[in-house]
């Protein structure tokens, strides 16, 4: 069973930065993809950042720019540098992993990013 962790959301003031990190654990298989969504009230969930194992990047066209994705695979580990942020930024992060051989996609809990003064 794929286990996500994710940690580091909050409240910043506009043009500040947060990181966020999500370790995935409970699987055999490689991961493949790993990445953050969001949503935001009233918004459909969009996509702000995957990163594949061999560190190809993909980024929201709103986040590119200020949001940089790495990730470390010996940990199982995904991290969203977010810098600059805006209020349109706030929303909740989830983070999305997929594996090897699996057709399943994973959800984090999700960790709540707030950007306002």
């Amino acid at each position: 069973q794929v286990h996500l962790v994710e940690s580091g959301g909050g409240l910043v003031q506009p043009g500040g930065s947060l990181r966020l990190s999500c370790a995935a654990s409970g699987s055999v298989f490689r991961f493949t993809t790993m990445g953050w969504y969001r949503q935001a009230p009233g918004k459909e969930r969009e996509l702000v950042s995957e990163i594949t194992s061999g560190g190809s990047t993909n980024y929201g066209d709103s986040v590119k720019g200020r949001f940089t994705a790495s990730r470390d695979n010996a940990k199982n580990t995904v991290y969203l540098q977010m810098n600059s942020l805006k209020p349109e930024d706030t929303a909740v992060y989830y983070c999305k992993v997929r594996r090897v051989a699996d057709p399943a996609i994973y959800w984090g809990q999700g960790t709540q990013v707030t950007v306002s003064s």
